[in-house]
């Protein structure tokens, strides 16, 4: 993804003398450049380059091949990226990082926040209503 979130197949280069495959004992091949528009509407060109690496490999070595395959891997398992959220909506909340003595009201945060699929609103409604975020 590029810097505003958008879907890429390739880098981007300013250079005129960009390579467009990894192989390096080739001289890259004259490319015309591409219009773009930069922040404040200025134009500028640009040069598609190397394609980018979509695939790789989980911690616990279960692979994928693009950013599809990567969130199905994920959402195999919720609860850890709910653990997550909710703990970065309490750091948020209270100004203060979560503890390892904050695990105990962060399990019950997500324990009841479970009923509702882990849903956005429902983690920010128990986060609000927690121990954590009335009295850290």
């Amino acid at each position: 993804f590029d810097v505003m979130g958008g879907f890429r197949a390739r880098y981007r280069a300013m250079s005129d003398n960009v390579s467009t495959t990894n192989i390096r004992d080739r001289p890259p091949p004259t490319i015309p450049p591409e219009p773009g528009v930069g922040k404040g509407g200025q134009k500028f060109q640009f040069h598609y380059a190397l394609p980018v690496e979509t695939d790789g490999e989980l911690w616990d070595g279960r692979k994928f091949a693009d950013v599809r395959e990567f969130k199905r891997l994920l959402l195999a398992d919720e609860k850890p990226i709910a653990r997550n959220l909710a703990r970065q909506f309490i750091v948020y909340a209270t100004g203060a990082p979560v503890r390892f003595t904050d695990r105990a009201a962060v399990d019950r945060i997500l324990s009841r926040a479970s009923a509702g699929g882990y849903g956005v609103r429902t983690l920010l409604h128990e986060v609000v209503q927690s121990d954590l975020f009335l009295t850290k």
